[in-house]
């Protein structure tokens, strides 16, 4: 690796780490709700050692390596660093490494999916390790100085194997293709398996192994009685066996975690989910994860809120394998009565979104909509809110629920730095972004993911629209032609594509109707009179102004080497920029100086008057192609449009994203509480937001 490409991998020194504050919020709750919290928040970072293991084959050793080191010096760093033989500054290196790796659960950023080196030497690091037979041990364990540095076979990206990345949602299996995958998950479709908690590996011998996440091997609930098949087609002749017990030592500790909150629920729905929850990691039932998912929609405004399980598909690129995560928060009642009031006006605020009524949900479902104060959020990284769950089989019949993360939403590093935003547009920005930020999320997860309607033959011959008298494409002023067919999902037709696709769909939504003064009204955002010289419109102006920043920043997460953009948000956010600068040089610009080796001082040029007139016309008619492919299962025009618009042409690769890198801020780590029971009481214990205080909070949550 060369010097200029090894910068690029270097981890943050020092990273943004921030407090999730919580304090006020848990004592609140009275003891019952404690507990139900702590066994949910126990529950939830059992799971650590699974994402690690999501992420890259060394992420768990050396995770244990950062422990190990801890509780060797006992959090005296000082100590160490004598005995090593470094540095002051050495010693920062390793704490900066150690604690963006833990917020990252993994050495792959959470955020990008690349890989992240440190900045302290390997002749140092090894000296810093060997100062404890114990890190020795699972250094060796991880592949040596070696794997902290790079992957033996140069892997630094995470991505289909067979296109020379790495992928541990496939161990092992460095040779399996992508239409290996298509076919042996196609296969498991139409028996009905959902892949969300699962594996896949292909063996030497060419046959395949679907390792299924449970606690037992043999489980009495599975979600069928066959467990191996003999392939047909491309794969004729090669077997696909499915293999119960795929990380059965955390499935273990979460089940009996959740058992334990079922006994301190508030109410029957909440027992109902967990018995489900614990008959899902059990036994791997993801027919009973659905049950819980079922039950905990039905759960309207608990205190105390919570979810859990194999959830997002971002980091799976066949797009349909669920990274861990688990959360538990309580409520925010003020700031949720004005989420409220959008979820009241949500049937009005939808007919005005650029598509047909053929084209929408018969009856918009109205979701739970909740502003939370997380105590734990266990996972690769922090959402700032979450539209779950993910199964159309719930979300398009039976209901969804929308939460906002208010404490990830205010945390705030000291002189956190903006890039790309004017000098005359900085104080108007900085005081309106938070809130800006605040409705885009809210419209997004509300309006932008909960809209929409999936035309389909929901069984042969059966359809939810009128197949006699098709709906017309206001694309083509035609009837429309493709549907989804029996057994398909939005998941299972657009594939890999489909997350940044959707993450798109929603971001377009929130930015088309945050240009309603109305809509800004319910958040307490002025009177619902239209003027972008007030108040609201300068929040307006600022949630355009985000966006476009987002979509500039968004080049740091694509790779020039493959080609390929390593966050489904940031590729969306990039695609919304493109859209903003189509509409024209008088509404949106990109403004710098040309220095002998590419340039500099890029800032945003917007006119916020032509927001209404430029802007929104142009988000909507991107918006509205996106939805009708969506609805009609058209992925060859979803793929035209989407990878059209987020292809990276050689300006944007050669000259903007190396100012983007030069000039890109260190992505926030949260360093979250615990909480331990002691005489039956659930008490919390806090952290300062320091690296040491990130390695403190995860050696003291070691359950394992």
């Amino acid at each position: 690796m060369d010097a200029t490409t090894k910068q690029q991998y270097l981890a943050d020194d020092p990273p943004t780490v921030v407090p999730l504050s919580i304090k006020p919020h848990f004592e609140a709750l009275n003891s019952q709700e404690k507990l139900y919290a702590h066994w949910i928040s126990r529950a939830s970072f059992s799971g650590t050692r699974i994402v690690l293991r999501q992420v890259s084959h060394e992420s768990e050793p050396i995770y244990d390596l950062i422990i190990a080191l801890h509780k060797s010096c006992g959090g005296d760093y000082a100590s160490l660093e004598k005995k090593a033989g470094l540095s002051d500054e050495d010693i920062k290196h390793y704490l900066s490494y150690a604690a963006m790796f833990l917020g990252n659960s993994g050495n792959y950023k959470s955020f990008g999916d690349s890989k992240f080196i440190p900045r302290l030497s390997k002749d140092k690091f090894t000296a810093l390790i060997e100062t404890d037979p114990t890190a020795v041990t699972r250094l060796k364990t991880a592949g040596g100085i070696q794997a902290l540095y790079e992957s033996a076979t140069g892997l630094m990206h995470l991505g289909y194997p067979s296109q020379g990345h790495l992928s541990t949602y496939y161990p092992n299996s460095p040779d399996i293709t992508v239409d290996e995958i298509e076919y042996v998950s196609t296969w498991l479709a139409d028996r009905k398996l959902l892949p969300e908690n699962t594996r896949l590996v292909k063996n030497h011998e060419g046959n395949f192994e679907c390792l299924i996440s449970s606690a037992v091997n043999e489980p009495k609930k599975r979600d069928t009685e066959k467990l191996q098949w003999e392939l047909e087609g491309p794969l004729k002749g090669k077997w696909l066996t499915l293999v119960y017990g795929d990380h059965s030592k955390e499935m273990k500790n979460i089940s009996e975690s959740l058992t334990e909150a079922s006994k301190v629920a508030a109410n029957q729905h909440q027992k109902d989910m967990q018995t489900a929850y614990v008959s899902h990691f059990h036994d791997g039932s993801m027919q009973s994860f659905l049950e819980s998912q079922r039950q905990w929609i039905r759960d309207k405004g608990p205190t105390v809120e919570c979810n859990i399980g194999f959830i997002e598909t971002y980091r799976d690129p066949h797009g349909i394998r669920g990274e861990w995560e688990g959360f538990v928060a309580m409520v925010n009642k003020e700031r949720t009565r004005a989420f409220g009031k959008l979820v009241e006006s949500a049937p009005s605020q939808i007919p005005k979104l650029p598509w047909p009524k053929e084209f929408e949900k018969d009856k918009f479902l109205s979701p739970d909509f909740t502003s939370l104060e997380v105590l734990t959020f266990a996972g690769s990284g922090i959402p700032a809110g979450i539209n779950i769950p993910n199964a159309d089989i719930i979300r398009q019949t039976e209901g969804f629920k929308n939460v906002s993360l208010g404490n990830v939403l205010s945390a705030k590093a000291p002189d956190e730095k903006v890039p790309f935003i004017r000098d005359e547009d900085m104080d108007m920005y900085k005081k309106n972004s938070d809130l800006a930020f605040e409705v885009q999320v809210g419209l997004h997860e509300l309006l932008g993911h909960g809209c929409g309607k999936l035309l389909q033959e929901t069984a042969p011959g059966k359809y939810n629209f009128d197949v006699n008298n098709p709906p017309i494409s206001p694309i083509t002023n035609k009837p429309i032609t493709t549907w989804y067919k029996p057994e398909e999902t939005w998941g299972s037709v657009f594939g890999g594509l489909g997350p940044s696709y959707e993450e798109c769909r929603a971001e377009c939504v929130a930015m088309a109707l945050s240009c309603d003064y109305g809509i800004l009204e319910i958040f307490g955002i002025g009177d619902g009179k239209e003027d972008i010289d007030s108040p609201a419109g300068s929040v307006l102006h600022a949630a355009y102004l985000q966006m476009a920043r987002a979509g500039i920043a968004a080049l740091q997460y694509w790779d020039p080497a493959s080609r390929k953009w390593g966050q489904a948000h940031m590729q969306a956010r990039h695609a919304i920029l493109k859209v903003f600068l189509s509409a024209g040089p008088k509404f949106c610009r990109l403004d710098y100086k040309e220095t002998s080796d590419g340039i500099s001082d890029l800032t945003i040029h917007m006119d916020k008057t032509k927001i209404a007139s430029h802007g929104r016309p142009a988000v909507e008619k991107f918006l509205q192609k996106l939805q009708v492919y969506k609805a009609t299962a058209d992925l060859k025009a979803g793929r035209e449009l989407f990878e059209g618009i987020t292809t990276v042409d050689e300006w944007f690769a050669e000259k903007v994203r190396p100012e983007v890198l030069r000039r890109a801020q260190p992505r926030k780590v949260f360093v979250q509480a615990n909480t331990v029971v002691e005489d039956g009481e659930a008490r919390l214990k806090e952290y300062p937001a320091t690296a040491e205080g990130m390695i403190q909070s995860f050696a003291e949550r070691e359950y394992i």
